[in-house]
């Protein structure tokens, strides 16, 4: 297990990166603004659930292997750029459609968590994050590096879970105030949706500059 310090150090530095508001944020957000409040929690939680996948790679050294071969980094930073555009452009072109077509196959909870973790696991940034900090914060005579990796990875994954549901209720709150009116809300709807569309031209744009 790690050592307090460890802990504290890890939890500290995880706060100052997730609370100030990224691309897991804005994704929340956008989510919210578009399909509502249960559904973006329902965004976060596979959001996370993707997030977890790279911490178990990281922590089992696969994590290194993929940062060491451009080609690869480059094909999980530009489909996570894609997935999230994607669901930007299609948030847009149905930002009209009626309250109940929230319920329609395309917006099923299957579909929302698997497009979802798509997102989280494709996430560059936190990907670098924990290829650099988890390391950093893990030391051989406390245990396991790789129980502890995990252990600071599921910290990660608690405030992350936490602050995003934190931006997403209030999102979804806003959204339900603009449901009042039909027109506001497509206009909202839109904008939910240009949020994610815009978020995922630059990670684009990051992913073919760096």
């Amino acid at each position: 297990m790690p050592s307090g310090s460890n802990i504290l150090g890890f939890t500290l530095l995880a706060i100052v990166i997730i609370v100030v508001p990224g691309p897991g944020v804005l994704f929340a957000v956008g989510r919210a603004l578009v399909l509502g409040t249960k559904p973006a929690l329902l965004s976060v939680l596979g959001n996370a659930l993707g997030v977890g996948i790279q911490i178990v790679v990281v922590a089992l050294g696969l994590g290194i292997l993929i940062q060491s071969s451009p080609e690869v980094f480059f094909v999980i930073r530009v489909a996570g750029a894609v997935m999230i555009g994607y669901l930007g452009i299609r948030a847009i072109l149905h930002r009209s459609d009626a309250l109940e077509d929230a319920r329609d196959k395309s917006h099923s909870r299957s579909t929302i968590l698997r497009e979802s973790v798509v997102v989280g696991l494709t996430n560059a940034k936190t990907l670098v994050f924990f290829l650099a900090a988890l390391p950093s914060f893990v030391s051989v005579e406390d245990g396991n590096p790789i129980i502890q990796m995990l252990l600071l990875g599921l910290i990660f994954s608690i405030i992350g879970i936490a602050s995003d549901s934190v931006y997403a209720i209030a999102a979804g709150k806003a959204r339900e105030w603009l449901a009042t009116s039909e027109q506001r809300l497509a206009t909202f709807r839109g904008l939910g949706g240009l949020a994610l569309t815009l978020l995922g031209v630059y990670m684009l744009y990051e992913a073919i500059a760096h």
